[in-house]
């Protein structure tokens, strides 16, 4: 058999491993076809000129900038918000404690909290108004930020003082010994501010024969109130 003739035989008649080799050359050929698709494929800007890469460069930075000022603008906008936020709160805050603070001052609400009681009892001799005045007096002075008396009169700065028939009247109201006087605040500091030498206890006890006794509760609760004035003439200013 010539040459010619044994390759034909063994293209129409290949052996096992003829066979094996060939599958292995078809799967290579196909990874590789495949591979040089992919490369085409990925290799976007492969052929472009470099004045059309620098452009494209430039854009793509442009992008990013015009991206990085827009997140630092609504950073500064969020934190300009959290600032104005906190401001009004504060602001807010500040107005609800300075209207508690205005309100108990005008005696509109009921309080409690530490202070001390003085109970004045008289003696045969009746104890005058300025003496109680001054007792009312050293209290403010000492930083009472309430005071009643009798627990019927919520005392306020405008409260008056007199003597009617015998009797002791505070803001028109009759008052009957023992008189006792409750105020919220320090106690060390209220006390003191009474009870120093010459002062308005010592007077009362001293010139006026009264029995005056301090007492520092675990809690003075002030009930009475004052009623809110009403104007007839005022009003608020436009604006206001």
């Amino acid at each position: 058999m010539s040459p010619t003739q044994r390759a034909w035989h063994a293209l129409r008649n290949p052996s096992r491993s003829q066979a094996v080799v060939a599958v292995l050359l078809a799967i290579l050929g196909f990874a590789a076809v495949t591979q040089v698709r992919s490369i085409e494929a990925d290799d976007t800007y492969e052929g472009r000129r470099e004045e059309d890469l620098i452009e494209i460069l430039n854009g793509v930075t442009g992008t990013t900038d015009r991206a990085r000022r827009e997140i630092a603008q609504l950073e500064q906008t969020r934190r300009n918000l959290e600032t104005d936020s906190n401001a009004r709160r504060a602001a807010i805050e500040q107005a609800e404690e300075r209207l508690e603070t205005l309100n108990i001052l005008a005696g509109l609400v009921p309080v409690s909290g530490p202070g001390v009681r003085v109970t004045i009892t008289e003696a045969e001799t009746p104890v005058r108004v300025d003496r109680l005045l001054d007792l009312v007096q050293e209290l403010r002075t000492a930083g009472a930020e309430a005071i009643e008396i009798n627990d019927e009169v919520r005392l306020v700065a405008q409260s008056s003082f007199q003597e009617v028939d015998g009797r002791l009247e505070v803001d028109g109201v009759a008052l009957d010994p023992p008189y006792v006087v409750e105020a919220i605040g320090e106690p060390n500091t209220l006390e003191g501010g009474v009870g120093f030498p010459s002062g308005p206890v010592a007077a009362l006890r001293g010139e006026d024969g009264a029995d005056v006794v301090i007492e520092r509760p675990a809690e003075v609760v002030i009930e009475s109130v004052r009623d809110l004035a009403r104007t007839d003439f005022a009003e608020p200013a436009q604006g206001q």
